[in-house]
């Protein structure tokens, strides 16, 4: 069965473009041009995934994230032409599953929806391993292995997941807080800037050059991200 899109966006031109494309790839789509209006449709349809800009001309995207999150976890990609620090991280902490800023390319977006969707759907859709860089980085999701041209690497229990959480959402940024909870658990005793320890310590094992890292990079003043393929 096809999954359902919501578009939200006061824009009309871009919910006809988002709207031609994911139809192109099969997605059933519903639009909406105010929070009212999504937050109706949402809650009358089964929906697979929000695409939901934050500046609308009612109700604001980060209320509406935050009412379908008291009843939902359905993956919520926001749409936004604020480019401040703050706005990215509090729409990712309110429950916002990744974010697009504006202008964006369609194709951009129809790619984001289909990775969001996969990391939505679990680890049992990763039936082979994923390479990166032409075989030098491996990892199998299904075992819990992680190698380096073609050579098992050892990664602690930490490392590994916190590789798996930002590898599985590549050109998602993470902040410290993110990692923690999505990674090692709310039941993580350590503090949130621990984690650039973990994250020096894995640097060390899989990039080719420790100190220009190709595959786990610093968003300055933000957290981390695994590399998008087209970085690699």
């Amino acid at each position: 069965m096809a999954h359902t899109v919501l578009i939200v966006d006061d824009e009309i031109k871009i919910t006809q473009v988002l709207d031609a494309y994911l139809r192109n790839k099969d997605y059933h789509t519903l639009i909406a041009h105010d929070g009212a209006e999504a937050l109706e449709l949402f809650f009358k349809n089964e929906v697979s995934l929000v695409i939901l800009d934050l500046m609308l001309p009612d109700i604001s995207g980060e209320d509406v994230c935050q009412r379908i999150r008291k009843s939902s976890r359905v993956p919520i990609i926001m749409l936004t032409a604020k480019t401040e620090e703050f706005d990215l991280i509090n729409g990712l902490e309110i429950g916002a599953d990744d974010y697009l800023t504006k202008p964006f390319s369609p194709r951009t977006v129809v790619a984001k929806v289909e990775a969001v969707l996969r990391r939505a759907m679990g680890d049992e859709l990763v039936g082979v391993p994923v390479v990166f860089c032409d075989g030098y980085l491996s990892i199998d999701f299904q075992v819990n292995m992680v190698k380096i041209n073609g050579t098992e690497i050892k990664l602690t229990p930490t490392e590994y997941k916190l590789l798996r959480t930002m590898a599985k959402a590549p050109g998602r940024t993470f902040t410290r807080d993110q990692l923690i909870t999505f990674a090692l658990g709310d039941d993580y005793d350590g503090f949130d800037r621990s984690i650039d320890t973990y994250i020096k310590a894995l640097r060390a094992k899989i990039e080719p050059d420790r100190k220009h890292p190709q595959f786990i990079l610093t968003v300055h003043g933000f957290g981390y991200k695994f590399a998008q393929l087209s970085e690699l």
